[in-house]
């Protein structure tokens, strides 16, 4: 049984066959992924049209980088970090942090919709920065090191606006629970 660190046998096929310029195997790698990477991209950015480039860009950067691809390690996990990284450039770019609501999103391969729903709204109580932030440090694994390096800042910040964020839902929930 392979590792989760370990490509599985067919996408490492489809791998090879896309360096080599077999253009059905790269679209049978974006069918394979991208559902899951525009999943990703709309938590982070709360906006459809904005996930639909993220994950258009992701797939054209790893068209660039299919020769320096390492066939036996997982395709996602790369896609993930470079979807993650290209949100958290747009959120720079961009300078403000106005939280968006669009429902037109993929939903992510959940069991019940319903839940991904109900994430999907708390975290649209954050604002975008935040909503980033928390979803790639609970969500994604991210370090709070990693997270201060990406954005520029200190862990320390990092760990400041998981936490404030984290408290904020809360209150809300609690809100929410009583209000009933």
């Amino acid at each position: 049984m392979p590792s989760a660190s370990e490509a599985n046998p067919e996408e490492a096929k489809l791998v090879r066959k896309a360096r080599w310029g077999d253009h059905d195997a790269f679209a049978q790698l974006y069918r394979m992924h991208a559902k899951a990477i525009h999943a990703l991209a709309y938590r982070l950015t709360g906006n459809a049209a904005a996930a639909e480039d993220i994950t258009q860009d992701t797939f054209l950067k790893m068209l660039g980088f299919l020769s320096g691809l390492r066939g036996d390690a997982p395709l996602r996990p790369w896609l993930k970090r470079v979807a993650a990284n290209a949100a958290i450039d747009r959120l720079r770019r961009e300078q403000r942090f106005v939280a968006e609501t669009d429902h037109d999103a993929w939903p992510d391969d959940s069991t019940d919709p319903t839940e991904d729903m109900e994430i999907l709204g708390l975290l649209q109580r954050l604002p975008p920065l935040a909503r980033t932030v928390v979803w790639l440090h609970e969500m994604e694994g991210w370090s709070h090191p990693e997270l201060g390096e990406r954005f520029g800042r200190s862990p320390s910040w990092s760990k400041s606006i998981v936490s404030r964020a984290l408290t904020r839902l809360r209150d809300d929930l609690e809100t929410g629970i009583t209000d009933d």
